[in-house]
């Protein structure tokens, strides 16, 4: 799998910046397939930072019912990874890629 499409984009919310200031623990959309060891490269290779834990959670797809009877409309699922840096003074600028 080619590094650069394993993360799709960061997730920026404000619990997400939270996180960052708190923890400096980063949040991305991953790809589907993607395992902990891939994400962990592709961060070093994309951002150039040490990452010290990669934890991963799985979406699961929620339904949503529409105006007309009957009718369901459907969230799709994604995979998130929280990636904790291991030095605390390094910082990932989401605008520029290196």
């Amino acid at each position: 799998m080619r590094l650069y499409r394993v993360i799709r984009k960061p997730i920026v919310t404000e619990k997400t910046s939270n996180l960052e200031i708190s923890n400096n623990c980063y949040s991305f959309v991953v790809s589907d397939d993607a395992t902990k060891i891939d994400i962990k490269k592709a961060v070093l290779e994309v951002y150039w930072v040490e990452v010290a834990s990669v934890n991963i959670v799985n979406s699961r797809e929620k339904f949503k019912y529409g105006k007309k009877r009957g009718m369901q409309i459907k969230r799709r699922t994604f995979k998130k990874a929280y990636v904790t840096l291991k030095n605390s003074k390094d910082k990932i600028d989401f605008s520029v890629l290196k």
